[in-house]
């Protein structure tokens, strides 16, 4: 008699389960468009631009948790490259803050999701408090994502400021 209690009542705890409601954010990113989409559990949605991984450095795709949280985090593998806000979900796979705003809204990283320094700011305080599920979908190098990121891209007309490599700083340290 006992086993069979405790069969229904684990039977019954199993079938509440699905009924909690679990507020949390979804962040959709779409490698296509360059864009990300985050729905918030209290209802707030955002549509920011983004810049994924470069030809040669692939952003993951598929469903994603975030692993790890950290306010700031320089890469000792991109030459101490800061990465503020980073909510980390595939290995050293990060979505982060960036100050070369010029190249969101098409692939120029090494393979993380970089968005702007205020909006990674506000997903990290969302993630924190609520959790979250990324969902990266798309392929930013297929033909119509081009002519898509030519045609929509609120920073077409933005110029963009290319960096130095350190090859090019070794040989003119002074140079602009």
């Amino acid at each position: 008699m006992r086993k069979l209690f405790r069969r229904l009542l684990a039977l019954g705890a199993l079938l509440a389960a699905p009924s909690y409601a679990y507020a949390h954010v979804e962040i959709n990113i779409d490698l296509s468009s360059q864009t990300m989409t985050v729905h918030s559990g209290t209802g707030e949605t955002y549509v920011w631009p983004i810049s994924s991984g470069r030809a040669g450095h692939a952003t993951p795709r598929g469903v994603f948790s975030p692993r790890a949280l950290y306010v700031m985090v320089h890469s000792a593998k991109y030459g101490n490259a800061p990465m503020p806000h980073s909510i980390f979900f595939y290995g050293q796979y990060a979505i982060h803050g960036t100050t070369a705003v010029g190249n969101l809204g098409r692939p120029a990283s090494h393979g993380c999701v970089r968005i702007s320094p205020g909006n990674a700011a506000t997903l990290f305080a969302m993630v924190q408090r609520q959790g979250a599920e990324i969902r990266i979908v798309g392929s930013p190098f297929s033909d119509e994502a081009r002519s898509e990121r030519r045609s929509q891209s609120p920073l077409a007309f933005a110029p963009i400021r290319h960096t130095r490599t350190l090859k090019q700083w070794a040989r003119d340290p002074l140079a602009r």
